[in-house]
């Protein structure tokens, strides 16, 4: 039986990868991200609506920096969903946002995960008004994450299924694989 390569320490490619990126005043950009989440409350006065529009433009986001993600990663393919976990978990939202996640939960057929926030950058300074009870308030990270994944052929659905913010003793995002995305070859290029 052949040797298995060493494992990849995840964590401190997150680390150089984050030391790489152009940072932003971390206060600016949670406040910048308050007052989106406040006008699309007076756009839609539905927080359904709201909690819609977070994950599609946090999807438009994925879809955008996953090409920067590859780049400054240096990291190929993920050979599983596990693997594609921890990624996500200790470079990806490292890279991004300063912070790594804990994975559990992994369910019995691998293909479900949960990605355990210990803090939120974006829900600091943040306290939702009663009336925004189902508001899932950091709904753009589900999008970034459904959107990035697609880029690399990896159909998934990221849900929120608990949240500080709605005093949840913790925020838990669930991550479901659905599917790998054939590529297609456009009509006449075969």
């Amino acid at each position: 039986m052949a040797a298995s390569a060493a494992p990849k320490n995840y964590s401190r490619i997150g680390d150089n990868a984050f030391k790489d990126v152009e940072k932003i005043n971390s206060e600016l950009f949670t406040l910048t991200y308050g007052a989106i989440v406040t006008q699309l409350m007076k756009d839609y006065e539905d927080v359904e609506a709201v909690n819609t529009q977070l994950e599609k433009m946090g999807y438009n986001i994925g879809v955008r920096i996953i090409e920067e993600f590859l780049a400054r990663s240096g990291l190929g393919r993920c050979s599983d969903f596990r693997e594609t976990s921890e990624v996500l978990a200790k470079v990806g939202l490292k890279m991004f946002l300063g912070i790594t996640a804990q994975v559990q939960n992994f369910d019995s057929t691998k293909n479900e995960f949960s990605l355990i926030l210990d803090e939120n950058p974006l829900a600091e300074f943040v306290e939702l008004p009663e009336n925004c009870g189902n508001l899932w308030y950091s709904n753009v990270l589900c999008g970034v994450i459904k959107g990035a994944l697609e880029m690399v052929q990896m159909k998934v659905d990221a849900k929120f299924v608990k949240c500080a913010l709605r005093g949840d003793d913790q925020t838990e995002i669930k991550v479901t694989f659905i599917s790998i995305i054939e590529e297609e070859v456009p009509v006449g290029d075969d």
